[in-house]
């Protein structure tokens, strides 16, 4: 399945809206769109997880890295909107201890 990525700012923050599967394939697509954002002087992401069906370590790996390259310059990264499956994940995983998780796209800017 094709990634689908679209950014917009919503005040002080970059949403980055993902559409479909997250996977060894379409991670790095991830990886450096949320390198560009904050090379762009990003330094509050929110990544739009709604239309995410499916993602595996690859992605997880990526969000760390994300999450830990914006917090060591004064930044954050939230997620926010999770299907259920994939709430699932960052809660097995303890991921959601880390990084900061929402319900909802607007909840995460306030």
């Amino acid at each position: 399945m094709e990634l689908g990525i679209d950014s917009s700012v919503q005040g002080d923050h970059v949403v980055l809206v993902l559409a479909g599967d997250v996977d060894i394939h379409t991670a790095p697509q991830v990886r450096d769109r949320l390198a560009a954002l904050q090379a762009e002087g990003a330094k509050s992401v929110i990544v739009d997880l709604s239309g995410v069906g499916f993602l595996d370590s690859s992605a997880l790996g990526a969000l760390v890295a994300a999450h830990r390259e914006l917090e060591a310059e004064g930044g954050s990264l939230k997620l926010a909107a999770p299907r259920p499956h994939v709430l699932k994940i960052f809660r097995i995983t303890r991921l959601s201890d880390v990084i900061p998780l929402y319900d909802t796209v607007e909840a995460a800017c306030a």
